[in-house]
């Protein structure tokens, strides 16, 4: 079965090389391989007991004097992170067909390879070679950004670098002390879970993690990258980066913080959930105030993934599975709203609010397609946002009631700016700009009909997406509380 995650992990490399070299083909060729990736990926999920054990194992010796392993791995939080990634990458393409991008070979590539780092990062089990996939879906999307994004690209760029190799140098620090600790010194997961470390070492190893997760997810106060890089970035450059990469942050937080220093968590987390709250309020009453509605869903992404935060470091069930499913459907539904706003860009060269409307009398098929995908987002029940939201908005009621009136109110502003800006944008009466503006056609209609179709689905029937993770959250929750009980 191990061969199975090999191919899984290194098909979007192999194939990244193949595209790089395949001229304009390569949007057709790149498919074909993430289409490869997803079939693997659906297989991978069909054979996969929804148990607590790891699955499709695979440890071969790599640089054994260091003890490092290819040491890897599928359990039910892993396989949720693996889909995200197989279904979102095509999705992704696809939706970069319609951009006319210079050296589109070099482009579609760096897209497969991004995906590679990230199946990397999340099936590793060894903490070395975790680190390798975390730096090596970095690199990517630098490119994309550098070499495809807006005018301002290279200063926003240069932030969004720094941020985030800062963070990696701190999560770098704090695997190299636990290898040191180690007895066995080598970088594997189960010797970090066992490792006995005294309280005052769990905290700064917790912070030596968090930041590096926190700058990824992005949390307040680390997040004065993400709404200038997602504005700046091209369309397929912001969908990676909002649709998965910011889901290694909060993937890290579960597989390597929570089990490794729950003592530090322990300590640290309710300050993680103010941290996350403060968020959630700050990054609301922001985005109200946007006039760019592709800034404006910047924010919203923030207040999203901040009660996110808040559900997994309130270290209960309902927190854990609002926050797996919940990063499934924000990949989903904020991988819509920045196709339809490039959609909107493509024809009339703008996203600022205050210049659109009445889009919805001249393109009805798009009104429709993003009406879905704002109620999807908005938490809607019968939508794929609201079981996620309702699971973590519980999670933070068992561990504060105040915590939760204040993380409640992402439904509550989300509902208003986000209704508001497809008001502004498609009601109404259009004018001189949007009069003329075109409805969806081709891979445009796919790709939303897709993203809606997923939408739908996942939120009239979400048992089999929570009865894969349901056992593996359970398993990690018992882990951290016997150690939380050992260490006492």
């Amino acid at each position: 079965m191990e061969q199975v995650l090999l191919l899984l992990i290194f098909l979007p490399l192999v194939a990244a090389l193949i595209t790089a070299f395949t001229g304009n083909a390569a949007k057709h060729v790149a498919m074909v391989f993430a289409l490869a990736s997803l079939a693997i990926a659906a297989a991978i999920t069909c054979q996969f007991t929804p148990d607590a054990s790891k699955q499709f194992v695979v440890n071969l010796p790599w640089i054994q004097s260091l003890g490092i392993n290819f040491h890897a791995g599928i359990d039910g939080i892993s396989l949720i992170t693996v889909l995200l990634t197989n279904v979102l990458v095509p999705i992704i393409i696809l939706a970069s067909y319609r951009n006319d991008y210079k050296k589109p070979a070099s482009f579609f590539a760096l897209i497969l390879f991004m995906q590679a780092g990230l199946l990397v990062v999340f099936t590793a089990m060894d903490a070395f070679l975790f680190y390798i996939g975390w730096e090596a879906a970095l690199i990517p999307i630098y490119f994309i950004c550098a070499i495809w994004g807006g005018k301002d690209r290279v200063r926003v760029n240069m932030k969004f670098f720094v941020y985030t190799i800062g963070g990696s140098l701190f999560m770098l620090l704090g695997i190299i002390y636990l290898y040191l600790q180690n007895p066995a010194h080598n970088f594997d997961i189960q010797a970090f879970y066992q490792l006995s470390l005294d309280p005052a070492q769990q905290g700064w190893i917790f912070w030596s993690f968090f930041i590096a997760f926190a700058i990824k997810m992005p949390v307040f106060p680390f997040h004065t990258w993400q709404p200038d890089t997602y504005t700046e970035a091209p369309a397929g450059g912001t969908m990676l980066l909002s649709g998965i990469m910011l889901k290694m942050g909060i993937y890290g937080v579960i597989r390597w913080l929570l089990p490794i220093v729950p003592a530090g968590v322990q300590d640290w987390g309710t300050t993680a959930i103010v941290l996350s709250i403060i968020g959630i309020v700050y990054a609301s009453l922001i985005a109200f105030t946007q006039k760019d509605a592709k800034r404006l869903v910047a924010y919203s992404s923030i207040a999203h993934v901040g009660l996110i935060s808040a559900g997994i470091f309130a270290l209960n069930a309902q927190g854990m599975q609002g926050a797996m499913i919940q990063m499934l459907s924000h990949g989903i539904n904020v991988v819509g709203l920045f196709f339809v706003l490039d959609i909107i860009f493509s024809r009339l060269k703008t996203n600022t609010i205050s210049q659109l409307g009445g889009i919805a009398k001249v393109a009805p098929k798009l009104a429709i397609a993003f009406l879905i995908i704002v109620l999807g987002t908005v938490a809607l029940p019968g939508t794929n946002g609201f079981i996620g939201e309702f699971l973590l908005l519980m999670g933070v009621y068992q561990f504060n009631i105040w915590a939760v009136v204040f993380a409640g109110l992402t439904i509550i502003f989300g509902a208003v700016y986000m209704l508001r800006m497809y008001q502004h944008i498609m009601l109404g009466e259009t004018n001189d700009l949007t009069i003329g503006f075109e409805d969806i056609r081709g891979s445009e209609t796919l790709v939303l009909v897709i993203i809606c179709a997923l939408i739908i689905v996942l939120g009239v029937y979400p048992k089999p997406i929570l009865h894969l993770s349901e056992a593996s959250v359970q398993q990690l929750l018992e882990q951290v509380n016997q150690k939380l009980t050992s260490v006492k």
